[in-house]
Parts: structure tokens; sequence; C-alpha cells
């Protein structure tokens, strides 16, 4: 018996592939287990490809699963399209519809079940029935998971749900195959949650009123959450014909004194850059969360990729300051979600959440008493004798009003205006406003210095990464550092303004330095160079595209190939 156990099954769409993971991770969530359950499917508006894989364990858990010690396949057909992206424990059980035979070369224990035949409306329960008892999975959470999940069904569908979950179990007792089994002692049930409902948790928390988006993969369940709970607590949700016009109406929202944001990925980022230049020089508060995804164009819109990062740093004409944010993992995508609306309001300047598929549409444990987070308040004026609404500040932040307010009326627009809000052509008066608008960067970064730190102070090997690479690395390292190595990893979790200076110390304290992103022009590490003095001499880059996400033993690989095989194999021993 095992702490962790980590399963994934494979389908066409309509399959319930997905469906069944969630119902094992609910289970094992009410159980107090640690779970995290990603999905992939295909780019195909309805059909294709899914899979759905859950890693469950004891213990605290940060990544999502490396090897799969079970394995359920409805169609070979559609396996092959996930083959190079599940990685298969050595003695992983694999079963498999038996109507269709397995490929001649496919190694593991291969136990057929009739699949169709028994419960062709109803498989993935079946297959659920099947796992649970021979992977010492609860039995009785499984079957009020199922209850849940099918909850709006007829007496009759349900009835026939659960009888198919029973038949699976009397298959399972038949087999004589011995699977990897989980060892666990039933703890306090735990919150299960996405990335994205967590973002739009946090957005509600934070006191937003107002949200605009056009639906675009991998974001659109921020969309949904929002356009069902804004309502219901006096806000108002609003979907526009494009992204352009969504970041425009959350614009005009925030000038009327709401509290705004919009959610979109890659493509519909790339139609907001103009706005993101109103935002910026009229000073108005705008969040934006983008969801990464496989790029250029349309790219891979159902996997993750860290190639938006550039565009988010530096999309727009002229300069343009922008804050530019990533959450590490699910509970993260609260956090950040709120300090974004923090900075958007206090600084009243555009700010860019840059989460990715991983994150976004995973769920993952996490404890409900963590999703707490200080609220700020808006900077607002209400009654300022010669009141200029750009005044120029040693923080370049100006007393901003609401349309209306008495005493406080001023002018504004994307044109460049003098400290009144008129528009001026000026030379001294455009570069006294780039310096103030810019010096708002200055002030937060010395206030929001966010970053995680892991490992040792003066390690031999430190590793830089962001966004959902995080919880990789951090398994990693607590593999490598079992022995006589010195692994540290620095995540940063906001971009721009980067926390140079600490950044800086944990670079100069590194022996040798590895960056590690899903970029395959090396987009991070680009910027890195930019902001800090990171030694050529001393640096190695691990970049690759997305579409497939980082494993603990890619990253374990990539620092044996800095030290040395007999140092890595000495720590694995």
């Amino acid at each position: 018996m095992s702490q962790e156990v980590s399963l994934s099954i494979v389908g066409s769409g309509g399959d319930g592939a997905v469906a069944a993971g969630d119902i094992v991770a609910m289970a094992c969530a009410g159980e107090g287990l640690h779970v995290i359950k990603t999905e992939a499917y295909g780019p195909q508006i309805r059909g294709g490809e899914s899979s759905c894989t859950v890693r469950i364990s004891a213990e605290p858990i940060f990544a999502q699963a490396g090897a799969i010690d079970a394995l359920v396949v409805f169609t070979w057909s559609d396996y092959a399209r996930f083959a190079d992206e599940l990685a298969l424990a050595e003695n992983v059980v694999i079963f498999y519809e038996e109507a269709d035979a397995p490929p001649p070369d496919m190694r593991g224990i291969l136990v057929p079940v009739p699949f169709k035949k028994i419960a062709p409306h109803a498989k993935n329960i079946l297959a659920l029935g099947v796992l649970a008892p021979l992977l010492h999975l609860p039995l009785e959470g499984m079957r009020s998971a199922v209850k849940q999940r099918f909850a709006k069904k007829t007496a009759t569908v349900m009835a026939g749900t659960l009888a198919a979950f029973d038949r699976g179990i009397g298959i399972a007792e038949q087999l004589q195959c011995v699977a990897q089994t989980l060892a666990y002692a039933r703890g306090t049930p735990r919150l299960l949650m996405s990335g994205n409902e967590a973002a739009a948790f946090g957005a509600l928390h934070a006191g937003c009123t107002f949200f605009a988006g056009y639906p675009i993969t991998p974001s659109s369940e921020i969309l949904h959450l929002l356009s069902e709970w804004l309502p219901k607590m006096g806000g108002t949700s609003l979907q526009t014909e494009d992204e352009l016009a969504a970041l425009g109406a959350v614009i005009g929202a925030s000038f009327t004194g709401a509290k705004a944001m919009t959610a979109t990925s890659g493509p519909g980022l790339s139609l907001m850059a103009e706005m993101l230049g109103l935002s910026s020089t009229a000073e108005i508060p705008a969040v934006i969360f983008n969801v990464q995804r496989g790029g250029p164009s349309t790219g891979i819109p159902t996997k993750s990729e860290q190639s938006d990062l550039m565009h988010a740093l530096y999309a727009s004409h002229g300069d343009t300051p922008r804050v530019v944010l990533a959450p590490c993992d699910v509970e993260d995508a609260f956090h950040i979600t709120v300090d974004a609306f923090n900075i958007a309001e206090e600084y009243q300047i555009p700010v860019i959440v840059l989460s990715d598929q991983l994150i976004a549409q995973r769920r993952e444990t996490i404890e409900a008493g963590a999703l707490v987070h200080d609220v700020k308040r808006r900077r607002l004026a209400t009654s300022i004798p010669d009141y200029k609404r750009y005044a120029d500040t040693p923080d370049g932040v100006s007393p901003m009003s609401i349309p209306g307010t008495a005493d406080a009326m001023y002018q504004t627009n994307g044109l460049e205006h003098d400290e009144s809000g008129r528009p001026s052509a000026m030379f001294s008066v455009h570069e006294r406003m780039n310096a103030k608008r810019h010096r708002k960067m200055e002030a937060i970064g010395g206030k929001y210095r966010l970053f995680r730190r892991f490992g040792p102070e003066r390690p031999d090997v430190g590793i830089i990464c962001w966004g959902s690479s995080s919880g990789a690395v951090r398994e990693a390292l607590d593999i490598l550092n079992q022995g006589d190595l010195r692994i540290a990893a620095f995540v940063p979790r906001i971009l721009a303004p980067l926390p140079a200076a600490d950044l800086q110390a944990f670079v100069d304290s590194c022996s040798e330095v590895l960056v590690i992103e899903l970029s395959y022009s090396r987009q991070f590490h680009r910027y890195l160079r930019s902001q800090i003095d990171l030694p050529r001499a001393k640096t190695d880059v691990m970049a690759r595209s997305g579409g497939k996400s980082l494993s603990v033993t890619e990253i374990a690989c990539a620092v044996r190939k800095m030290l040395g095989v007999e140092a890595l194999e000495e720590v694995m021993a």
C-alpha cells in the first residue's frame, strides 16, 4: 500500500471521462485527502478525445500526477492522442474496452472489461466501480459523489447509474490483478476548487461589481460563475461581442466607480492591447485575467503554455505602464486576484493576471480557511479645493473622483493631458505625465514584493520559474535535497514590476542557475536578462513548448544534466 495513487480515464467526448474524474476528486476531498485533478481534451467544439487524471495523496502535493498507477481506456484511438502526455508506472493496470483490442506494443497489466455491453450509457461510472475497491478508494464517498453529480437526473437514471457503479464493484471482486492501493486515515473534508473558480471567488471577495467578457477557452468558467453570482450580489455581468468591447466596458464601469474585471485567453488579450493604453494613460483601474493556452493564433486552445508573457509585459503603443501578476496554484489564483484588484484600485493602473490552463481548469484541494485576504478600498476624492485629477504626486497616484462629484469634476480621454485633464501636445507635459505614471511602478514594486522561495540559503543550483511550473519544481526540490545536494527555487508572483533586488540576491547566492519555462522562444529568460544580472557562465535554460505540463521527473533530469549523473543518482538511490 502507498500514501499516494494516480489514475487516468481516456475516451471520446460524451464518454464521461472528465465527469468520472470529478467524482473521484469529490469523494477523496470529502475524506480529507489531498487531490489534484487535471483534464485534457481536443480542440473540437463537440466530440473528440478527452482524458482526466486524478492524483490522490494522504500527504500534501503540489503538482499534477507523474506516473499513472491505473488507466481506463474506452477507445484506443483516443488514447493514442494522449500517449506522449501520460507517463505510465511500470506496474500500471490498464482496464480497456473488451471490444477494442489494445496495440500490440502496449505494456502493463491489461484487463479487458465489456464497458459498452454492461453499461453503454454509464460506462464511466462502471469504470469507477472497478477502480474504487482495487485502489482502496472510499466506496461510500464515491457513491455519495455519484449521487451529488447526478442529483438533477430522474430517479430512473439515478438508479441505473448507481447500479452501474455496483456492477463495477462486482467485476473488481472477481479480478486477480494487483494494483497500487491507497493507505490513509480519514480526515477533515477539504474544499475542492478549480483555478478559474478561485479567481471568480477572489474577484467577489475583492468587491468586484462589474464583469464583462467574451467566452474563450480556457477562461470561460470565470464568465459563467460571475454571470451567476454577480447579479445575486447586486453587481452586473455582461457578455460582449468581442474582447476589445469587454475591456472597453470594464474601463467605462471603472470610470463610474465600479470595481471591474474581464477574463480572456491569448487571442482575446491581443485584441485588448489598444484599450490597455487607455486604462494606463487615463489612469482608470482595470483587472484583466488572462488564462494562457498554446499559441500562436488559435494554437492549442485546450492546453497550457507560458507564452503570453511578452505580450502581457509590453503589448501596446507608447510607454504603457501596467502590472503583471502570476498565480502559482489554485489557492494562489484567489489571492493573486484580490491583489490585482487592490493594486488596480490603489494605483489606478491596469493589472494583468497571467494564469494558464493547468491552474485554471485543474481541481485541487485547499483549506477553506485559506481563502482570506485583506481588501483595500479605492482612493476617491469627494471635495477638494482646486481639484486636479492628475496632480503630480510623489508616488504618481492622484485623487480620483466619481463623475458628478461636486467640486471634483474633470475631463479625461485617451489624449495626453495636463494635471487638470485638459488635452496637451506639449513635450514638457508629456514628459512629466509619463514620469508620473511610471512612478507608480516604483511604488508598487516597493510595496508588493510578491514571490515564493524554497530551499537552502546557499544553493548549488537555484531554479527560477513562474506560474504553474512552481508545483513540479517544489516537489523536485523535495526529492533532490534528500541527499547532499542543495537546490533552491525562486518563484516571482509579480512579474512587472519584478522583485529585482530579491531575485538578484537569490541569483548571487547560487553557484549555478536554471531558468525553467514553457515557452519555446525563452520569453521568461529573455525578460529576466533585461531586469537583473544573470551571468551566462552559470545560467542554463530549460525551455520548451507547452501542450504538455512539466513533470517532476523532467525537472529533476534538468538538474541532473547540470550537476552530473552521479550526483543525482546518489540522491535517488
